[in-house]
């Protein structure tokens, strides 16, 4: 029933493909306008619009390293780096 269509990005004037599987799934949520723009555009914009969160730097409480974490870290609760939160989660599992 579908089939794979060219189109042309609004913004960058790149060919892109608009799938037959992307027609599909457009049609199974109702919509009804095609993608103006590529995959490429369409990500910058949507990451354009999201606010830049701020990083908070902290020593991690069971390796010693380096830390960036999304919120203000407080001194009664301790802060871990990625690798090591991943392990304690890992091992409550």
């Amino acid at each position: 029933m579908f089939q794979d269509k060219t189109l042309k990005c609004k913004e960058c004037g790149k060919e892109f493909v608009f799938t037959a599987g992307e027609q599909e799934f457009y049609a199974e949520r109702g919509f009804e306008n095609e993608p103006q723009r590529c995959k490429e555009c369409r990500a910058a914009r949507k990451n354009s619009t999201k606010a830049q969160r701020e990083m908070y730097t902290a020593t991690c409480a069971a390796c010693g390293a380096e830390a960036k974490v999304p919120f203000k870290p407080r001194e009664d609760r301790p802060v871990y780096c990625s690798e090591c939160f991943a392990k304690m989660k890992e091992a409550q599992e």
